[in-house]
């Protein structure tokens, strides 16, 4: 992962390319600087205004901007800004350097955020509060620079452009006290109110104002970078001690003119205007929903309540309504651009089964006018000629990964069945026929799919086929709203067939893991009693199927196809808890199956799919949201103080600021070592929408006594009502 840090870039320094004095004019050397990549994707912060037309979307990352998405939010187009505090002589620290990291939301009722970050040599604050302008295409940092010695230091501001997603091929430019940063399609301009003193361009790495600075304690003013890595550069007219205020401004546009535009039309209505709109925009959508429920006993949980529906609802696209994506990240190897990864695509795409999961969450917290869109998005835009749903997709609905997973194509028509969207019927039979004729390479016919809900197995799950069934169900529902009564006893005959075969293609009674009969996580020949082995990946190992186990099979309750008491239900719980499950300070979570390996190294250092089979090189960690379907689980049982024990662990591991991560340290090292500790945040996605959704949800299903988005039809139709 690319940092500018002092010692990384030692080697171009000793070469002469930095000058020894800021006197420096024309083309910047070094092109076309380092490789670039995106920061770690453990975000503190995710903002935009409410404002369909401001599509502009921040997020931060430690002490720093981080991401900024534009012109939507499959398109990342800023790395970073952050700043370096000099006094021109001896010193030159980059703010994100710093151990002393805050980050609040600066109002229970906003997406506006404000970082304060103290000099590990408590020379020097810097408190920046992040907006972004409703009525433009700017991210707007208010910035307030404390001297603590009382000695005057020098300010700047260093934004680096990975313009269109993609950092290889911007050019950059100044443009009097500003500076700007264009591709083919998309520009960026960094402006500041009081105007910026000096301002240069370089490439990353080799000549951009954090290397400059870091080797000479100056900043030497090259006009233009033609193309390459740039990064832009302005110093501020704050010294801590006189001038302590500075507002720094990131403008995005079609042209270089536009963002620049952008930048100083907010510049002239100011900070403190934007930021009251901006937090008006919020504070009329919360509103509109459900306030927080009962459920939530302290005002922690409401505050994150609250954070998650507003983060819910930020993650919808400004410009393809109903296209939520799954977290506006790039976790691990996802996030280097190497030829394989490039552009960067994965989390800040839209999957389908996020999206039901976005959608029912936010239904549940009152905006269903949100999930309505949710689902006409997913049979009007995402859903294929032949009825299926991509993996997933850009937010405009172009298809990103191909491979077919079953329950992304059931859940849609789920949703469409719970919202009462009978107008669906063309595009849910067109998905409901898709099911009923899939088959797989070798001709293995549905509910067998290429992919389950972990997207690393072909084979028969508990956890997808449970979604098809009851997506069938409801599609037979909507199919009898529409007076097609023979195929609503196709979509009946289907699933209870399904149901009927699920016992042997996924339940064991002769597995290693207990003498009763439990769910395997799934098999690879529909027989769950066979012995067929295969390896797990992610330099995971390679295991009998009847070993490896996960609580996906909890769905089967959810949608109503199986009663909570099931004794194989029950077993498969106690077989789960033994073989997954791990109890940390703030609470008990599971992994996703036995021995999974999607997460970090043992030292902490990124996951990669390159590590050799059978290594075990790469843990993965336990995932909250887990956590929050055992609860509903329990709900299903009648067992409401366990579910709202559930709710109340899945409320702790939440940042400083409200966001939600996919994975938290687990048993596995460096969990327990200084900077590790169990049960909190890891670098995975976050915020994970997904995570905040089940948070949403279960929340009011605590307050209902049970669980609200179970399908009364599939309920009724396989245990009565």
């Amino acid at each position: 992962m690319r940092k500018l840090i002092f010692g990384a870039v030692a080697g171009l320094l000793v070469t002469g390319l930095i000058p020894a004095t800021a006197a420096a004019q024309g083309e910047a050397p070094g092109a076309p600087g380092a490789h670039p990549s995106w920061l770690p994707a453990n975000k503190t912060g995710f903002g935009t205004a409410h404002d369909r037309s401001s599509n502009v979307w921040f997020t931060l990352q430690g002490g720093q901007l981080s991401e900024v998405y534009y012109p939507d939010l499959s398109t990342p187009s800023i790395r970073s800004m952050d700043f370096v505090v000099t006094d021109g002589r001896s010193f030159a620290v980059t703010d994100y350097s710093a151990k002393s990291q805050q980050v609040r939301r600066t109002d229970d009722d906003s997406l506006a955020y404000e970082q304060t970050v103290t000099d590990d040599q408590h020379r020097w604050r810097l408190r920046k509060t992040y907006v972004t302008d409703p009525g433009a295409t700017t991210v707007l940092v208010d910035v307030d620079f404390q001297s603590l010695t009382g000695r005057p230091y020098q300010l700047y501001a260093v934004a680096d452009p990975d313009l269109t997603n993609d950092g290889s091929d911007d050019s950059a430019a100044r443009a009097r006290d500003a500076v700007t940063a264009q591709d083919a399609s998309n520009a960026a301009a960094l402006t500041a109110k009081p105007a910026f003193t000096a301002t240069s361009v370089g490439y990353a790495g080799a000549s951009d104002g954090n290397t400059q600075l870091a080797k000479t304690f100056k900043l030497g003013q090259y006009d233009t970078a033609a193309k390459g890595n740039v990064v832009l550069t302005g110093r501020t007219s704050a010294d801590g001690v006189r001038d302590r205020h500075v507002t720094v401004a990131l403008g995005m546009g079609a042209k270089a003119g536009d963002a620049l535009k952008s930048a100083q039309a907010s510049q002239r209505r100011g900070f403190r205007d934007i930021a009251r709109a901006y937090d008006r925009g919020w504070q009329q959508y919360l509103r509109g929903v459900a306030k927080p429920p009962s459920s939530l006993k302290t005002g922690a949980e409401r505050d994150l309540y609250q954070a998650s529906m507003l983060t819910l609802a930020a993650s919808e696209d400004k410009h393809h309504p109903g296209a939520f994506i799954a977290s506006p990240s790039m976790p691990w190897r996802f996030g280097n651009n190497d030829p394989e990864w490039s552009p960067s695509g994965t989390y800040h795409l839209v999957w389908p089964r996020d999206l039901y999961q976005i959608a029912t969450g936010l239904a549940a917290g009152g905006d269903t006018a949100a999930a309505n869109r949710a689902v006409s998005y997913m049979f009007g835009t995402q859903q294929q000629a032949d009825g299926h749903m991509p993996q997933n997709s850009r937010v405009d609905g172009v298809p990103y990964w191909t491979s077919i997973q079953l329950d992304e194509t059931a859940f849609p028509i789920v949703l469409a069945q719970q919202l009462g969207r009978n107008d669906l019927w063309p595009g849910v039979r067109k998905a409901a026929d898709f099911i009923l004729g899939y088959r797989g390479p070798d001709g293995q016919a549905s509910p067998y799919t290429q992919q389950e809900r972990w997207e690393e197995q072909d084979g028969w799950s508990p956890s997808t086929i449970a979604s098809v069934i009851a997506g069938l169900v409801c599609a037979a529902d909507i199919a009898s709203h529409n007076g097609a009564a023979s195929d609503a006893a196709r979509y009946l005959a289907a699933a209870d067939k399904m149901k009927a075969d699920l016992p042997k293609q996924t339940i064991t009674t002769n597995g290693p893991l207990s003498k009763d009969p439990y769910f395997v996580r799934l098999t690879k020949d529909a027989n769950a009693n066979a012995g067929t082995t295969y390896n797990l990946g992610n330099s995971s190992v390679t295991m009998d199927q009847r070993a490896v186990t996960d609580a996906g099979f909890l769905d089967l309750v959810r949608l109503g196809v199986y009663r909570a008491d099931d004794p194989v239900i029950r077993n498969s719980i106690r077989v789960t808890d033994r073989d997954i499950a791990f109890t940390t300070p703030t609470g008990q979570f599971w992994h996703r199956y036995t021995k999974d390996g999607y997460g970090e190294q043992a030292d902490g250092s990124p996951w990669d799919y390159t590590f050799p089979a059978e290594s075990r090189t790469t843990f993965g960690r336990l995932w909250p949201l887990l956590a929050g379907e055992r609860g509903e689980y329990e709900l299903a049982l009648g067992d409401p103080s366990s579910a709202a024990r559930r709710l109340r662990d899945l409320g702790r591991v939440s940042s400083s600021a409200e966001t939600m991560p996919e994975q938290v340290w687990d048993e596995n090292p460096p969990s327990g070592q200084t900077g590790f500790p169990a049960g909190t945040p890891t670098t995975s996605a976050t915020p994970l929408a997904w995570t905040h959704a089940q948070y949403v949800r279960l929340a009011w299903d605590v307050k209902a006594g049970s669980v609200l988005e179970t399908p009364r039809v599939v309920r009724c139709h396989f245990l009565g009502c």
